[in-house]
């Protein structure tokens, strides 16, 4: 016969990490979870693949790992980079949104096209995942408040004033630190002002990721609504131009918005850059033939996390270090002004243990590991964006 006091020791043991398991289970199943950033649409629509097929191995998300991963509302983001510009970018946006509406009428028992608040709560309720649109990069209006109205009236809730590439109106982060053009017209212009007030008069959310340091000033000193940062990491954590600094990040609490921490691994980990600069030199030949065909940055980065699969795996930064963003945000200006905006299948690596959206539980268990309590954790998971999102309804 087994020792009593023996069995009652084992089951001490393990106890904790059983209710720890149901613990964060049972938050992640009650809470709305909201990712204000995820680029499948462009992939898809640029490799001809469809969310409705099971993609794991090709992309981060397809419709059944939505669900695996908990996700209540998606904002999936409307993406086109600098090489489509007058009469070409409005047009092929459009064509991103016409995807999304016609996966959402084949799915109409899985999915549901959302325009505010109230129909996100009862998508949710219904358990639907909500869907949600986003413009990346303010040359998609192409300089016409006109389309900027359009966008709205498609069901776009918030648009990104610039990509990478700056707009005639409002300088980049990427151009504003130097790493593209020198000295570039830093800031919005009197039209980058109309853009951000007409934004708050329709009930769009001004999303200030991407956008040059002056740019940002001048948004928070124009908007009369919250903002947010839909895809942006901590720059005292990692210095790379797309954070946000410390004084960013007060005046984003201070206007009542909210910061949704980028999954990039290279937003993340300051020193993953340097491993993947390494990386590619091992494989230099290849990386010149593909620059030689204006291939961008960002698309061979994927090429060659995909082709070499094991050596990409090894660069990628724990799980933990993405917490310790969202803990730095929320020890720096309180817990109500963090979120999750991953940019997923618009980034080639991302913390270990995140392959894709069904891995969203593995953040909520880490923060319950960190000892965030539920309230918490349900407001970073999707509560601080709905507490912006409707704030900015008409």
């Amino acid at each position: 016969m087994k020792n009593p006091l023996l069995c009652l020791l084992a089951v001490l043991l393990v106890l904790p990490g059983l209710c720890l398991c149901q613990d964060y289970r049972r938050i992640h199943r009650s809470a709305l979870l909201v990712d204000t950033h995820n680029d499948v649409l462009s992939t898809v629509t640029l490799k001809g693949l469809s969310i409705e097929e099971d993609l794991e191995g090709k992309t981060h998300t397809d419709l059944a790992r939505f669900k695996k991963g908990g996700v209540g509302l998606q904002v999936f983001s409307i993406f086109c980079d600098e090489r489509f510009g007058k009469d070409t970018a409005y047009k092929f946006a459009n064509i991103e949104i016409d995807s999304l509406y016609a996966i959402a009428r084949r799915n109409p028992d899985k999915m549901r096209i959302v325009y505010n608040s109230g129909q996100v709560y009862r998508a949710f309720k219904e358990r639907k995942l909500a869907c949600m649109s986003g413009v990346e990069g303010g040359h998609m209006i192409e300089d016409d408040l006109d389309k900027l109205d359009s966008f709205y009236k498609r069901g776009v809730r918030y648009m990104t004033l610039t990509w990478n590439n700056s707009t005639s109106w409002a300088s980049s982060a990427k151009d504003e630190s130097g790493a593209t053009v020198p000295n570039p017209q830093k800031g919005l212009n009197e039209f980058g002002r109309q853009v951000v007030r007409r934004m708050n008069q329709l009930g769009m959310i001004v999303d200030i990721s991407h956008v040059g340091e002056q740019t940002f000033w001048d948004v928070m000193q124009t908007t009369t609504k919250p903002v947010i940062a839909s895809h942006s990491s901590v720059y005292a954590i990692c210095p790379v131009f797309r954070n946000l600094k410390d004084d960013q990040i007060r005046a984003v609490a201070k206007n009542g918005g909210v910061i949704q921490v980028n999954f990039y691994s290279g937003f993340l980990d300051s020193s993953y850059l340097k491993r993947a600069n390494a990386f590619m030199s091992r494989h230099r030949q290849e990386y010149d033939s593909l620059s030689g065909l204006r291939t961008p940055g960002y698309e061979m980065n994927a090429i060659f996390s995909r082709k070499y699969p094991e050596e990409a795996a090894a660069l990628r930064p724990p799980l933990s270090l993405l917490i310790d963003h969202i803990d730095y945000i929320a020890k720096l200006v309180g817990v109500d002004y963090v979120g999750l905006g991953s940019d997923f299948d618009g980034i080639e690596s991302a913390p270990q243990g995140l392959e894709g959206v069904q891995d969203y539980p593995r953040i909520t268990e880490a923060l319950v590991k960190r000892g965030y309590p539920a309230a918490d954790i349900k407001k970073i998971l999707g509560g601080n964006f709905m507490r912006v999102l409707k704030a900015n309804e008409k």
